[in-house]
């Protein structure tokens, strides 16, 4: 049996571990929910992703909190933010979904405060590592890039008071593309998984669109940020983007799948 010379072991490379997660923004109960919801647990449960982020998530008297929903039809603890009170009866926001060990969570208001909008941070146990998962949505409307721009500074310290020193990443709507002005503090840290992956997406905007195309023309803004110089991107798809037999599409937007790696052990100094 041939050896291995030691010298090829010590420079064979060491990988960290492998995550995946799903954005998708849910369109909270219109166009039919309960025709919606079998399509999207389909694709998560054929995806089995370690982390989902909803944006656009509702609960509401006689109607559950679909993110509630989902990680009980999935096996996944779930954590959810919104600015509405907890005694209201209509609850709306963001949501996260992990079947991994849930190590802290938070949340904060974004600004401006009549505008609702929220972001949600977990850390997850990733094996023996951690990671720090955000998921936000920022303002909807075409002219409102200084009101993001805002939401994106708060983002930022919301970040840099949460993170601990762990990897992170940041998945949402954004309502702007990955290059938009406005995200820009963001982007300077973090990279878009879809956009790295996909350097030619300008040619086919249809192709990868998240906007649904039966309602918007094509657009990119549901996005996964990865922390520059420590998250990896292994993959990035666009999924959810079709209908079923009777033209029922899961949402108003398609969902995002990234596979990612987090960075490999420090080296001992033997």
């Amino acid at each position: 049996m041939a050896l291995i010379p030691l010298a090829a072991i010590a420079k064979k490379p060491v990988r960290g571990p492998e995550i995946s997660l799903v954005t998708l923004n849910l369109y909270h109960d219109k166009a039919d929910w309960p025709k919606r919801l079998p399509l999207i647990l389909a694709e998560l449960r054929r995806l089995n992703p370690d982390v989902i982020t909803l944006q656009e998530v509702i609960g509401r008297e006689n109607l559950r909190n679909q993110a509630q929903t989902l990680a009980d039809e999935l096996g996944y603890e779930y954590a959810f933010s919104s600015v509405d009170p907890e005694s209201q009866p209509q609850r709306y926001g963001n949501a996260i979904l992990t079947r991994r060990p849930i190590l802290a969570q938070h949340w904060t208001r974004l600004e401006p405060l009549d505008d609702s909008r929220t972001a949600l941070h977990l850390r997850i146990a990733v094996g023996d590592r951690t990671l720090n998962v955000y998921t936000t949505h920022l303002h909807w409307t075409d002219g409102g890039g200084a009101i993001r721009q805002r939401q994106v500074a708060d983002l930022m310290r919301f970040i840099a008071d949460t993170a601990d020193g762990a990897p992170s990443l940041v998945a949402g709507d954004f309502n702007a593309v990955a290059a938009a002005p406005e995200l820009k503090a963001l982007t300077e840290g973090f990279a878009d998984a879809y956009g790295a992956l996909h350097p030619n997406e300008a040619a086919d905007p249809k192709a990868n669109s998240t906007l649904n195309l039966s309602y918007y023309p094509p657009k990119r803004i549901d996005h996964v940020f990865l922390q520059r110089g420590v998250l990896v991107p292994e993959s990035a798809t666009v999924i959810l983007n079709r209908p079923d037999s009777e033209g029922h599409w899961p949402s108003d937007h398609y969902g995002v799948a990234v596979r990612l790696r987090l960075p490999p052990p420090a080296r001992s100094a033997d």
